[in-house]
């Protein structure tokens, strides 16, 4: 029994938590009140910084789920 809670604690911290997605929900609300706003730059780069956490969301969530 103690393996088996020893193993938990190690695998623990690799379990999938939404950090990431609600990152990008952030970054892609940002960047459409930039864009109504008029910054243009802004709201470019905020939907990048969206795109990039929403692509680590997908690849770490099928990592979890493969895990």
């Amino acid at each position: 029994m103690v393996q088996l809670s020893t193993m938990m604690d190690v695998l623990a911290p690799m379990q999938f938590s939404g950090e990431f997605l609600q990152y990008a929900i952030v970054f892609f609300v940002l960047a459409i009140i930039a864009a109504a706003v008029g910054a243009r730059g802004v709201a470019g780069i905020s939907m990048e910084i969206a795109r990039i956490f929403i692509i680590i969301f997908i690849i770490l969530a099928i990592v979890s789920l493969l895990l």
